[in-house]
């Protein structure tokens, strides 16, 4: 009785086991492998990675044509527009010509420094790292510094201690002011 067990028990486990060797059998023997996919005949392979041909058209674009003009966001030309009104008065005012020393330290838009903690400049503007500074009344705002060995910032924001040389430099965070200090930097005013 046992024997007639083990032997229908085997013929069990050989009907359920069979078919799976006989089709891990027939896969092994075959040298082709069955990949589907879609690929969006708006892509291309450009330097190893695969790109939209719209994106790789505007990347090989040459940028310095002749009435060439950057894509601006919304924001960016919402920005243009509130420094567009302090146009007459950067062109009146009496800007210095080439390199000179400005005294340069860091702000935050932290309550205890601006008195208020949303971050709109006095010219309507919302800070933004490396590019918001403050600067004294002569400058307008708009004015474009390229200060040595940090960028070009634009004067967007005043302060009652910034006068004569002195520049405050928005950054994010107190640590980042702190670290920063006081530096005698050289600018140039940039179109």
């Amino acid at each position: 009785m046992r024997i007639i067990r083990v032997i229908v028990a085997l013929g069990l486990l050989f009907m359920a086991i069979g078919p799976q060797i006989a089709s891990a059998q027939e896969v092994e023997a075959s040298s082709e492998t069955n990949i589907n996919f879609e690929i969006d005949k708006n892509l291309i392979l450009a330097g190893g990675v695969i790109k939209d041909k719209d994106a790789l058209l505007i990347e090989k674009t040459p940028y310095n044509f002749e009435g060439y003009a950057p894509v601006k966001t919304e924001e960016e030309k919402k920005r243009e527009a509130i420094l567009a009104k302090y146009e007459e008065k950067r062109k009146k005012a009496n800007l210095p010509e080439g390199k000179f020393t400005i005294n340069a330290s860091a702000y935050t838009a932290a309550a205890d420094e601006c008195g208020k903690s949303d971050g709109i400049t006095a010219s309507g503007l919302k800070v933004r790292e490396k590019e918001t500074i403050a600067c004294p009344p002569q400058f307008p705002f708009g004015v474009k510094l390229s200060i040595e060995g940090m960028g070009t910032y634009i004067c967007e924001d005043r302060g009652g201690a910034i006068k004569g040389n002195h520049v405050d430099i928005y950054v994010e965070t107190k640590k980042q002011a702190f670290a920063f200090g006081r530096k005698n930097l050289l600018a140039e005013v940039v179109e």
